[in-house]
């Protein structure tokens, strides 16, 4: 996958700055599919998207520590999303989730308000990667601690996966998927692993579909990859189709 060189003045951090993505996506949509792509590497604070004109294209995903963003953006770099390959970098400011755990948000009326006071009459310009509903500008430099455990909601224990109760094959089947996930969100999250061939989502019974690989060795390697994954609330479960 091609690589973007890094700004050396942006430090690693939990925002990653994501553009050159699909305009003609409807932004819930989107940020779903973002969530769903992203959250094998760690746990996503928030998917933040807009519909304004300058930010079209344009979407940061914030995760809870530095290493999942890292881990991330080295993997994702490229990744062709909607047929589009996404170019990722590190955000350049904090995002206002990340500075309300860590103590250094700044409401944006009282900062304005300051700035007033202080004779700053120039309007501040923003680059689009700073200029986002959900990023604070006033912090620059390396990001701060991550939540703690406390005002992280419990989510619930990782469900126990039942034995197959089919041998193995090169379908597998999937459930406990939301009932909004679509053929295209889950083909992009299963073509990361080679082989695949198809989607099938079971429109009478929202919440499961079929994927199908080349052989048998391709699909154990995704199944077992995937297993117990969080698309949104909803951990996967996947077995082997029965035939």
């Amino acid at each position: 996958m091609a690589e973007i060189s890094q700004d050396e003045e942006i430090p690693p951090n939990m925002t990653l700055y994501i553009n050159n993505l699909n305009e003609k996506i409807k932004i819930d949509q989107l940020k779903k599919s973002l969530h769903a792509v992203f959250s094998q590497f760690g746990k996503i604070l928030d998917v933040l998207a807009f519909k304004t004109l300058k930010h079209k294209g344009q979407a940061w995903v914030i995760f809870e520590d530095v290493n999942s963003a890292t881990n991330a953006l080295r993997r994702m770099q490229g990744f062709p999303f909607y047929d589009k390959e996404m170019r990722i970098q590190y955000a350049k400011t904090k995002s206002d989730i990340i500075a309300k755990a860590d103590g250094t948000f700044v409401p944006r009326e009282k900062r304005k308000r300051h700035d007033e006071k202080g004779g700053k009459k120039r309007k501040e310009q923003l680059d689009p990667n700073q200029a986002a509903a959900g990023l604070n500008p006033s912090y620059a430099g390396a990001y701060g601690a991550t939540p703690p455990l406390s005002q992280i909601p419990y989510l619930g224990a990782r469900p126990i996966v039942p034995e197959a109760p089919a041998p193995p094959n090169n379908i597998l089947f999937v459930q406990n998927l939301p009932h909004d996930a679509t053929a295209m969100m889950l083909q992009m999250l299963f073509n990361q692993y080679p082989g695949l061939k198809d989607v099938r989502m079971v429109e009478a019974k929202p919440g499961i579909a079929f994927v199908e690989y080349e052989n048998e060795m391709q699909s154990t390697v995704a199944m077992q990859a995937l297993q117990g994954f969080k698309i949104q609330q909803n951990q996967m479960l996947i077995t082997y189709a029965k035939k």
